[in-house]
């Protein structure tokens, strides 16, 4: 029972998408005060703003409607809340029209140009939309890089997951099922990146194909390792589920797309299925529908199963299914940056293919910098005994690829957030370890490095541009 119990907590956080906040859980009346970043309507937002304080401040005081002779410069408070919501220029925008408030109410009176007044005010505004542009930048590179960090949590996360059910399975079904789920999920994740046949075919396959590609290995396998007799796939578009199926086993069957267990299925993204006690569902067409969600929370899918043995309608099967879906799917959105990479390189795992592409598009889209760092050893037994003591020293965060050759052995690390200083104090550690070690530096032992920083070329030439400066012939 307390195994059950286990198995459905890790299964529950495997199957939800986590979304990390480095600044906390802020609410949404926070968020309207202070926005991470500024919204294309915060030009009218700061002109209305300013419009009702030289409101208040006229119907407070109509003699001195700018409160210069209250003894404290309180219409500056207006400005510099602007400058600190959305930065210098709009906090700029708040002055200009303070000066045209004063042409407007004092200065049409004949008063003298406050010029202290205005010069402090004005100061006070830049010096405070400096610093409301400067953390609004840290706070978006902040997030974009937490956005990245949760897609390798939940990866990791769905990893630890499978490996302790491919454990337990490979007990119980050692010899009814030879294969291990770690060679279907890297099937799985191949079909979801090149299709079925991994090229392309002579006749165009039909748009629900196309949006998933190698549907019916996908299907085929996962109905083979839940036991799955009739079961369908139909891809979700804008929120609503197609009526042509992109694959199926078994005997063809409508979709009822108003059914009770399909539409709570889309709606809680989550395994739904009559014997569920939570689920109000009173008579239904269908045994259980599935979601393919990625780690991103996109649907794309729904998988329909219409028939299954009774003794395999449990928690345990059902989320293995879960997972087996978010898997594929998760291989599936991420297909485009992955394509190319194993298009250029066609040996590249792709674990570090994706990882690639994600740290080439982060560096385009949030100038933050990563790095590739290739070690070439001789191949021999010392270079060897080095080659495995440098894989050993690997960072928490980085990504290794080693090939070796018949000639030499390379080891391509990826090294996430990482930019020159990065890269030379990874350097300085590995030489560090060589010197206690082995009483060898880099240059004694005869280890070449070759370093790449991400974002100036397509991720898959420049990894095949790293791999033959490090001489592998790719």
């Amino acid at each position: 029972m307390n195994t059950a119990t286990a198995t459905a907590q890790t299964g529950a956080a495997a199957s939800k998408p986590r979304h990390s906040n480095p600044f906390g859980n802020l609410g949404a009346v926070r968020r309207l005060v202070a926005p991470a970043v500024t919204r294309p309507f915060a030009i009218v937002e700061t002109i209305i703003f300013m419009l009702v304080v030289f409101g208040l401040c006229w119907a407070f005081d109509r003699t001195d409607p700018l409160l210069l002779n209250s003894g404290f410069p309180w219409l500056w408070f207006a400005p510099f809340v602007i400058a600190l919501r959305y930065g210098t220029l709009l906090g700029l925008l708040a002055s200009a029209m303070t000066v045209g408030a004063w042409y407007l109410l004092g200065g049409s009176h004949g008063q003298p140009w406050p010029l202290m007044f205005f010069t402090g005010g004005l100061l006070q505004t830049i010096v405070a939309g400096h610093f409301g542009d400067t953390w609004g930048h840290r706070a978006a590179r902040a997030s974009t890089i937490n956005d990245y960090l949760n897609d390798r949590l939940v990866a990791i996360t769905n990893s630890h997951y499978l490996m302790r059910l491919s454990h337990e399975r490979l007990e119980k079904d050692l010899l009814s099922r030879p294969t291990t789920l770690r060679d279907s999920i890297t099937e799985l994740r191949r079909l979801s990146v090149l299709g079925e046949s991994g090229a392309q075919d002579a006749v165009t396959p039909p748009a629900s194909l196309r949006a998933l590609p190698g549907a019916h290995g996908l299907l085929e396998f996962v109905a083979q390792v839940c036991q799955i007799e009739v079961a369908a796939l139909f891809p979700v578009r804008n929120g609503q589920v197609g009526r042509e199926a992109a694959a199926r086993v078994g005997d063809d069957f409508a979709l009822a797309p108003d059914d009770e267990l399909v539409t709570h299925a889309i709606s809680t993204m989550s395994v739904a299925h009559l014997k569920s006690e939570d689920i109000p569902v009173a008579q239904s067409q269908y045994l259980v529908c599935a979601p393919l969600v990625s780690a991103d929370g996109q649907l794309l899918a729904v998988l329909v199963i219409k028939r299954m043995p009774f003794l395999s309608l449990n928690f345990d099967n059902l989320q293995l299914l879960l997972v087996l879906l978010g898997y594929y799917a998760d291989g599936v959105e991420h297909s485009g940056l992955v394509q190319g990479i194993l298009a250029a390189v066609p040996g590249c795992p792709y674990d570090f293919a994706l990882d690639l592409g994600r740290l080439t598009r982060l560096q385009r889209d949030a100038g933050i910098a990563s790095s590739m760092v290739a070690l070439a050893f001789p191949r021999d037994e010392a270079g060897d005994s080095l080659f495995e003591h440098v894989i050993r020293r690997r960072r928490a965060l980085d990504l290794m690829w080693p090939v070796q050759t018949a000639s030499q052995s390379v080891l391509v690390n990826l090294m996430p957030a990482t930019d020159t200083t990065g890269i030379d104090g990874y350097l300085a550690r590995i030489e560090g370890s060589l010197s206690a070690q082995f009483n060898l530096n880099l240059e004694s032992a005869r280890v070449g490095v070759h370093t790449l920083h991400l974002g100036t070329m397509d991720p898959g030439p420049a990894l095949q541009r790293l791999l033959k400066r490090s001489g592998l012939d790719v």
